[in-house]
């Protein structure tokens, strides 16, 4: 598929969505040598210490306040397509900590001498439109004029204190449930090469448009121990993330992943993001067992992934049954062991 746009914005960027986050070796260094894990406040309920998707701050015992501030590149051309990946993906913060939306705030950086500002225009419209659907306002926000389109969301939300689902609060036994197919980062990476079936190209969008509402949901059920959403760093990053943070390993059985139909082409072809590589460099001593190319499906930078769900294995039934009341479609990919010798061993 070839892009009919008369400007194609994926030319304005090296990365594209969520695959331009910094490395995280990169970003544990500059989040030390600042101080920012040092946080004192007892009423930060959440802060970066737990490398957790969003900050809670607590007003009262009943109530506390849900911050996330996510923006990237350009994932897609479509400037309409743009603002609603980018607004499904910062939102998704919020539901992973099993919060509920309330408003969100626009960041945007557009080069006006060289971009339409009607373009800018159609990303905000974007954004909007998956902000009408999660029943939030785009309340307001900040723009500068710089050399790269940029765009992304600051999201506001709400909590009770004693709800709150965090990426390190997995259990030895705990099931691993994940609600979207991977390979957003493939089929990006397609699309910039100019090298993308107009079907795949519509899976890609229909992917990361979905909200991930059910994490709303899942933060009134303790039957839920934890939760994350995959994003930059790969669904191998993500869940390191979670093993370390509970002190567990996880267990992934490689065949039972989903993914996005039409992927493994791209894959046979040498079409992912670059930043797979990132990523693998940057988890692979932690991991055991991943055999050849099965490191792209694992470390493919995902921009609005699903939500990764950690759930007590006596309660599967009720989570499986729960999933299709909401018509959340779910796929088990693993499950949570004693800590090992590696934080991940693919099975």
């Amino acid at each position: 598929m070839t892009t009919n746009l008369p400007t194609r914005l994926t030319e304005w960027s090296e990365g594209s969505g969520c695959g331009c986050k910094i490395a995280p070796a990169i970003l544990d260094q500059i989040l030390n040598a600042s101080g920012s894990f040092s946080q004192k406040d007892p009423r930060l309920l959440v802060g970066n210490s737990t490398k957790d998707d969003a900050a809670i701050y607590q007003v009262s015992d009943d109530l506390a306040v849900i911050n996330t501030v996510d923006f990237f590149t350009p994932i897609v051309d479509d400037p309409f397509d743009f603002g609603r990946i980018a607004a499904a993906n910062a939102i998704s913060d919020v539901y992973a900590m099993g919060g509920k939306p309330v408003f969100a705030n626009a960041i945007l950086s557009w080069p006006v001498e060289k971009l339409a500002p009607e373009l800018a225009a159609k990303v905000l419209e974007g954004a909007k439109s998956i902000c009408k659907t999660a029943g939030i306002e785009l309340a307001g926000g900040h723009s500068i004029a710089a050399k790269d389109p940029i765009f992304g969301l600051s999201v506001n939300g709400i909590i009770n204190p004693r709800k709150i689902k965090t990426n390190g609060g997995s259990q030895s036994g705990d099931l691993l449930f994940l609600t979207k197919p991977l390979g957003i980062g493939v089929l990006a990476t397609a699309l910039k090469r100019q090298k993308i079936q107009e079907q795949d190209y519509l899976n890609l969008v229909d992917t990361a448009c979905r909200l991930n509402a059910i994490g709303t949901v899942l933060g009134n059920h303790e039957e839920v121990h934890a939760m994350t959403d995959v994003t930059g760093f790969g669904l191998l990053g993500h869940l390191i993330e979670m093993a370390d943070g509970a002190g567990l390993s996880a267990q992934l059985e490689i065949d039972k992943l989903p993914l996005i139909e039409g992927i493994q082409e791209y894959i046979n072809q040498f079409i992912f993001p670059d930043n797979t590589y990132r990523n693998w460099n940057g988890y692979s001593a932690k991991s055991k067992g991943v055999v050849g190319m099965d490191l792209v499906k694992l470390c493919d930078p995902q921009t609005s992934g699903g939500l990764l769900i950690s759930v007590a294995p006596e309660n599967k039934a009720w989570f499986a049954e729960t999933m299709n009341l909401h018509n959340q479609v779910i796929w088990e990919i693993g499950r949570f062991v004693d800590k090992g010798d590696f934080v991940v061993e693919v099975v």
